[in-house]
C-alpha cells in the first residue's frame, strides 16, 4: 500500500505531491530530500526509513521518484510501480526531463488519480488508461533543423533513403480520441558492454547485456512480427542456419510475446500497446563475435623538467564506414596534479584537466573506424615520484556506436497486421553504448 508519491529534480523542487493515505506531514519531502543528500557515495540505497515511514525511491530522467509505505509493504512491488509510472509519464509527455514534468503536471496528476486508489495500484496499462485519460500532453522542444543532420540514426538498412529525426520518438502517445499524427512504429536493438582490458593488453572480460524496445504510435496495430537473425542460437548447445551464428548466453521475453514461431523461424509474435516496451533482452558474456571496438596504447614517463608525460595512442578497430561518436576517455591522474598541457592530433579533439576528480578527460566527439588518435599530455605535479607514477589509470571509455551491435543481432524483417489502412512508417535503429569500458594501465 502506497501513502504518497512525489517527484522531485535533482536540487529538491518539488515538481509532484500526491497524498493519497493522509498522516503524513507536510514535511516528509524535505526529510527524504535531505537523508538522500547525506549520504556519501553515488549511489543511495532504494529504500530508507524515517520513524515508522519507508522512502522508496528510482532515479530516471535526472529526477527522483519516491513512494512512501509503511511496514509490510513489498519494496519490489513498490519500486515496479515506480519504474512503471515513469514509463507512463514518458509515454504520454514523450519524455523524461523537469521541464517536461513541469508542463505537464496536470497530465501526472490525472495518471496519479487513474492507476492509484486510496493507495492501493489498479493498473499501469497504457492500453487502458487512454480511454479515462483527458489532458493533452504539451511538449517541449519544438521542431530543430539540426535534428535532420542525425542521419543514420534511425532506419533499416534498406531504407538508407529514409531517415527520421532524432525526436521522432520522443514525442507523446495519441489518445483514443485522436485521429491524426504519424503511424509509426519504432524498434530499437541497444547493447551495453563491460569490458576490462588488462595492463598487458589482453581482454580480461567482456560481457554485453541488450535488449529489443518497441515503441508503437499505431493505435490500430493488432499484431506485430519481429523476424531476428535466422542464426540466432541461446546457449551453445546447437548452431542455426548457414551464415555466421549470433549467440547469447541467457534470453528472457516479454510476457506480451508469443513463442510459437521463435524456435522454428526466430520470430517473435506480439500486440503492441502504444508507448514504449522492452520485449527481449539477452546477455552474452566472455565470448565477443567481433573485436572490441577500441584498443589503447599508453606510455607514461617523466620527462627532464620533473613532469608527468602521458603519450595516449587510441585505435579505433571498428569497420572503415563506422564511426563511434561521444567518446571519452577519461585518465586519473596523481594527487596534487596541477597544470595540462597538451598535443593532440587532430582539432576535433579536447582535453581538460579536472582538479576535483583527479583525472585528465580527453574527448573524440567523433572517432572513424579504422583510424588511430593520439594525444601527449603534460602534467606539473608537486614531488613527483615513482608511487605517484602508479597512480595513472586505469583508463575509462565511455562511447556510443550507432548502426552497430556487438552480437551481430539483427531485424530480418519488421510486418504488421492487418495492413494499416493508411501510410505506415516502420523505424529501426541499431546502438550501442558503453556500460563499463575500463582500461588498466
Amino acid at each position: 500500500m502506497i501513502s504518497q508519491v512525489f517527484i522531485l529534480s535533482s536540487k529538491g523542487d518539488h515538481l509532484i505531491y500526491k497524498d493519497f493515505r493522509g498522516g503524513a506531514g507536510n514535511d516528509i519531502v524535505s526529510i527524504f530530500y535531505e537523508k538522500v543528500t547525506a549520504l556519501t557515495g553515488d549511489q543511495p540505497p532504494v529504500v530508507m526509513n524515517h520513524k515508522d515511514i519507508y522512502f522508496v525511491h528510482i532515479r530516471q530522467g535526472g529526477l527522483y521518484w519516491v513512494a512512501t509505505t509503511t511496514a509490510g509493504s513489498s519494496p519490489f512491488t513498490i519500486t515496479e510501480f515506480l519504474n512503471r509510472l515513469a514509463a507512463l509519464v514518458k509515454d504520454y509527455c514523450g519524455s523524461l526531463s523537469e521541464k517536461s514534468v513541469q508542463m505537464n503536471f496536470a497530465l501526472i496528476y490525472e495518471l496519479l488519480d487513474e492507476i492509484v486508489d486510496y493507495g492501493y495500484i489498479q493498473t499501469t496499462s497504457s492500453d487502458v488508461l487512454k480511454n479515462f485519460i483527458q489532458t493533452e500532453a504539451v511538449t517541449s522542444r519544438p521542431f530543430s533543423l539540426f535534428d535532420l543532420s542525425n542521419v543514420g540514426l534511425f532506419g533499416a538498412e534498406t531504407q538508407q533513403s529514409k531517415v527520421a529525426p532524432s525526436s521522432a520518438a520522443t514525442r507523446p502517445i495519441q489518445s483514443s480520441r485522436e485521429q491524426g499524427g504519424k503511424s509509426e512504429i519504432f524498434v530499437d536493438v541497444i547493447e551495453r558492454m563491460t569490458v576490462v582490458i588488462g595492463s598487458n593488453g589482453l581482454l580480461m572480460k567482456a560481457d554485453v547485456e541488450g535488449e529489443i524496445r518497441v515503441k508503437c504510435y499505431m493505435p490500430s496495430c493488432s499484431e506485430m512480427r519481429i523476424g531476428l537473425n535466422e542464426e540466432f542460437s541461446i546457449g551453445k548447445s546447437q548452431l542455426r542456419g548457414y551464415g555466421a551464428a549470433v549467440r547469447v548466453d541467457e534470453c528472457s521475453f516479454h510476457q506480451a510475446v508469443r513463442l510459437d514461431e521463435f524456435d522454428s523461424h526466430r520470430i517473435l509474435r506480439l500486440c503492441p500497446s502504444q508507448g514504449e516496451q522492452t520485449v527481449m533482452q539477452y546477455q552474452l558474456s566472455d565470448d565477443l563475435p567481433s573485436a572490441l571496438p577500441f584498443r589503447l596504447f599508453p606510455t607514461i614517463e617523466r620527462d627532464n623538467g620533473g613532469r608527468l608525460l602521458m603519450y595516449m595512442k587510441l585505435r579505433c578497430d571498428l569497420p572503415p564506414k563506422s564511426a563511434a561518436i561521444n567518446v571519452c576517455a577519461t585518465i586519473p591522474v596523481p594527487k596534487g596534479s596541477m597544470s595540462l598541457s597538451q598535443e593532440l592530433s587532430s582539432p576535433d579533439q579536447s582535453a581538460e584537466l579536472k582538479p576535483q576528480s583527479r583525472a585528465v578527460v580527453w574527448q573524440i566527439a567523433r572517432f572513424a573506424g579504422g583510424t588511430q588518435l593520439s594525444a601527449l599530455f603534460k602534467l606539473e605535479v608537486p614531488s613527483l615520484s615513482s608511487a605517484s607514477m602508479l597512480e595513472v589509470g586505469p583508463v575509462g571509455l565511455s562511447f556510443e556506436l550507432p548502426k552497430i551491435t556487438a552480437t551481430g543481432l539483427q531485424i530480418r524483417f519488421l510486418r504488421l497486421s492487418p495492413i494499416q489502412p493508411g501510410p505506415s512508417q516502420r523505424w529501426v535503429r541499431y546502438v550501442t553504448h558503453s556500460d563499463s569500458y575500463t582500461i588498466r594501465i
